[in-house]
């Protein structure tokens, strides 16, 4: 945990929930052990769509559907949101659980392989939320570039793995070294790249917010 745990316990009673069945769909997720962003995490992306006001959104990493909609509940009635899936379970999961929210009309599902998908993608986004593939944050960037605006913002979650991102690649398992020494790539570019303004911010399992300058 990166933030102390009592901390984290104050912050989650200051949550007033999502509603009915956003917090139906949170609690079959966590009990199911689907991967879903966390409450504080939640609380930020939220705010961060408000202050954007975005026209059309991208994610990457749809799970059940969750985090798209939360960000529907908050996003400009005229905004769309486009999310990427390719595990069959969880895009059948998601398309119900956009149903059920009446979402379907803002809500664009698209399943398959997140490169190829991301190399097809029409149109311009400027707002994406990054919450695939931890490993291929890094080699997914360049593509995210070129579909986000100038003055865009890019909301990556998981980025600090529970806070083992500040220790030796020795000390962490063998079998987390590989993510450990892409995901560190993965920062230290969004931190040195000229297009963008980035922070990295310790909500969570540790999240970046980066604003494409040009």
């Amino acid at each position: 945990m990166i933030v102390n745990e009592r901390i984290t316990g104050y912050l989650h009673s200051l949550d007033q929930g999502n509603g009915e069945l956003l917090d139906e769909i949170e609690r079959k997720a966590r009990t199911e052990q689907v991967p879903i962003i966390r409450k504080e995490t939640a609380a930020l992306l939220k705010t961060m769509v408000v202050s954007k006001q975005p026209k059309a959104i991208l994610e990457v990493g749809t799970a059940v559907g969750y985090s798209a909609l939360i960000m529907s509940q908050v996003m400009p009635a005229d905004c769309r949101i486009t999310t990427i899936e390719k595990y069959p379970p969880r895009i059948k999961e998601a398309q119900k659980n956009f149903r059920l929210a009446g979402e379907e009309n803002r809500i664009c599902l698209m399943a398959g392989d997140a490169e190829e998908i991301l190399k097809g993608l029409q149109g311009v986004y400027d707002f994406v939320f990054m919450d695939g593939a931890k490993g291929q944050y890094l080699h997914w960037l360049p593509l995210i570039l070129e579909k986000m605006s100038a003055g865009g913002i890019l909301f990556s979650d998981n980025v600090l793995q529970d806070g083992d991102l500040a220790e030796s690649r020795f000390a962490v398992e063998r079998r987390d070294r590989t993510i450990h020494k892409r995901m560190r790539e993965y920062l230290y570019t969004l931190t040195h790249h000229p297009q963008l303004q980035s922070a990295v911010v310790p909500v969570g399992d540790g999240v970046t917010i980066s604003v494409k300058l040009y």
